[in-house]
């Protein structure tokens, strides 16, 4: 009986760890550049760990952020909410802010040697 009750709850914790990677899907690390009512000319920038953001506005201001459920994102300092593409591109802020990530470089092809 005491075997069963382990598995039983090592299994619930791992269902209960796999669930927020599920959930989550789209990866809202990067750099943004500010397209609509922009607060500064700065470019903005997201690093994402599972649920939690960090988040500094094109303005330069720092924020704790969260994703709230799939699709949406509060930001803590802003004191808004905002909703991202299912690519997680574009993100729309409450207050009319849009930000768009600008693409990664492709990286640099090694040199050959003659």
């Amino acid at each position: 009986m005491r075997v069963l009750t382990s598995v039983s709850v090592l299994v619930a914790a791992l269902a209960a760890t796999a669930v927020p990677a599920q959930v989550e899907g789209v990866n809202l690390t990067g750099q943004y550049k500010c397209v609509a009512a922009c607060a500064g000319e700065g470019d903005a920038f997201i690093t994402q760990y599972g649920w939690q953001l960090n988040v500094t506005s094109e303005a330069g201001v720092p924020s704790r952020a969260w994703v709230e459920y799939p699709g949406r994102i509060w930001v803590e300092q802003a004191w808004q909410g905002a909703m991202y593409s299912t690519d997680g591109n574009t993100i729309q802020f409450d207050r009319g802010t849009i930000w768009q990530r600008i693409p990664e470089p492709p990286p640099s092809s090694p040199r050959r040697r003659k």
